[in-house]
């Protein structure tokens, strides 16, 4: 469904040296995969779900999905960031309903009556997502202030999921969250994509995290002289009964350490590139 093609992205900088953030990522995502992106900090996690969204361009290479090239944002890519990116001034249904407004009337069709009968058709499929995050109909009239952290994450899910998405792309979606309000979303997350099987590219600092919820791990990280990440390790999780072992082994990939022995005992060779393998 996705491929990223070689994939080179570099910002100039005024007075100094170009950033290179991202440096030949080649990536095959297939349908209904649940792909966890984990790496340090600054080294082009989100720059790539913003490819993916179609919000930015590579520099060199190219993204497409379903073999067309993507450059622009459209309803087939949701998308949720780590801060909720609802509209203060308008009300959790407005906040859900407002993409499908949007992709379908403009600013002088709203006086029409189609407007309006096309407005409760998409107020009453709103409610069907909230209820199904969880929500309550009344909780579809209050301000994203008058909610908790957890609700208004659940409302911006809420609403990348209302256009049916073939993809979703969730940005550090949990990170702001207590412990227990996280494990929550976590879960929902999961029964979300199980429903759905829609494709989805979870990008987390969190390494249980990580492993917990995909079905396949993507590890970026910076190992090049000019300071652009590449793809370290890409492998799927083919038993979460033994996510411990594999979320070990993740975190000591991360601070450089060989971990070729321990992932051997869960992870084929052949799932592990050869900037593990040496090879």
């Amino acid at each position: 469904m996705i491929r990223v093609e070689d994939v080179h992205v570099t910002y100039p900088v005024h007075g100094h040296a170009p950033k290179h953030v991202l440096g030949g990522i080649s990536l095959d995502i297939h349908p209904g995969e649940f792909i966890s992106v984990v790496g340090q900090t600054g080294c082009g996690k989100s720059t790539l779900l913003r490819l993916i969204l179609g919000s930015e361009s590579p520099s060199q290479g190219r993204v497409t999905i379903d073999g067309e090239v993507h450059c622009h944002p459209d309803r087939n890519v949701g998308y949720v960031p780590q801060k909720y990116s609802l509209f203060p001034d308008k009300t959790v249904l407005e906040n859900v309903t407002f993409g499908l407004e949007l992709a379908e009337f403009g600013l002088f069709d709203r006086w029409t009556p189609k407007y309006w009968r096309r407005k409760r058709q998409f107020t009453a499929k709103a409610v069907e997502h909230l209820l199904a995050m969880g929500l309550t109909e009344a909780d579809g009239k209050k301000y994203p202030d008058q909610l908790s952290g957890g609700m208004q994450q659940r409302v911006a899910i809420a609403q990348a999921l209302i256009t049916n998405p073939k993809i979703l792309l969730m940005d550090e979606a949990f990170s702001a969250l207590d412990p227990g309000t996280r494990r929550e979303m976590q879960r929902l997350i999961r029964r979300i994509w199980n429903k759905s099987g829609c494709t989805i590219l979870f990008v987390t600092h969190n390494t249980h995290e990580a492993v917990l919820l995909g079905t396949r791990v993507v590890l970026l990280a910076k190992t090049d002289a000019a300071g652009a990440a590449h793809v370290s390790m890409d492998f799927a999780v083919p038993d979460h009964d033994q996510s411990h072992e594999i979320e070990a082994a993740v975190r000591r990939l991360e601070s450089g350490e060989d971990v070729l022995d321990d992932l051997a005992g869960h992870v084929s060779k052949a799932e592990i590139p050869a900037a593990i393998t040496g090879s």
